[in-house]
């Protein structure tokens, strides 16, 4: 009995071996698939990701990059504070207690200038040195390139502005007409004081908000996004291709 079992026993461990081959070629060929999905995959995701707005850059350096950015995505938190702190300070001065600007402007001015001519003219007295004031003046060269891109900005909103009164592009001549209507109703509920330093803690907050849950964020944006125009697209049929059109923008030269 004990020979009859002994043949056996190779030829169960065989089909043991064959069976665990099949399935690790199997695991092999599959991983090897999946090898070739994620070496070709990171740069089809990467490009199939949707960014809030289309941007293609870091939120850094949408905003600039360089210190302005530094202190709107809290890169030194004792600067972006100081400077929160400064705006808010400056509000309840000017909006709460109804401080104006002019008069603070000529009190500061007034107290900076008698402690110095009285510092100035008591040193004689008791034998201190008079106090260093330095001379303030404004470079030429950053005055000139805040002047130049503050010129381009304007004349791409004076170009933007022509092309909608132009009649050439609907869909942004919608868009600025909202955009106007909001910011009348924000107007109507709150000064420019008011409005800018609501718009200074937004760039305090909203950028450090979308760097922290960017993906979150550009998720749910392309679902807006995505739905928005689905909504445009029925609007557009039923109603603003019924609408005629201006001339055409760019007319084809002989």
């Amino acid at each position: 009995m004990a020979d009859e079992h002994h043949p056996q026993e190779p030829k169960e461990e065989t089909l043991i071996e064959k069976i665990s081959e099949k399935i690790h070629g199997h695991d092999d060929s599959s991983s090897s698939d999946d090898d070739k999905k994620s070496g070709s995959s990171p740069s089809s995701i990467q490009s199939q990701i949707y960014r809030l707005f289309g941007r293609e850059k870091p939120i850094h350096k949408v905003l600039g990059g360089g210190k302005p950015a530094d202190v709107f995505l809290w890169r030194n938190k004792k600067i972006s504070a100081g400077a929160l702190g400064g705006a808010t300070a400056l509000w309840v001065l000017f909006e709460l207690i109804e401080y104006h600007l002019l008069t603070l402007v000529c009190h500061i001015l007034i107290l900076a200038l008698a402690i110095l001519f009285l510092w100035s003219n008591a040193s004689t007295f008791i034998n201190k040195s008079s106090p260093h004031i330095p001379e303030f003046h404004i470079p030429e060269e950053p005055v000139l390139q805040i002047a130049a891109a503050l010129r381009i900005e304007i004349n791409r909103a004076f170009a933007v502005l022509h092309d909608i009164a132009s009649g050439r592009d609907l869909k942004k001549f919608l868009s600025v007409i909202a955009g106007l209507w909001v910011l009348s109703i924000v107007g109507n509920w709150c000064n420019f004081l008011t409005l800018f330093y609501i718009a200074f803690v937004l760039l305090h907050t909203l950028p450090v908000f979308y760097e922290k849950y960017e993906d979150q964020v550009d998720t749910f944006a392309q679902k807006a996004h995505a739905e928005i125009k689905k909504q445009y697209a029925v609007i557009d049929a039923k109603v603003l291709s019924k609408i005629p059109r201006g001339p055409l923008k760019n007319k084809k030269k002989d």
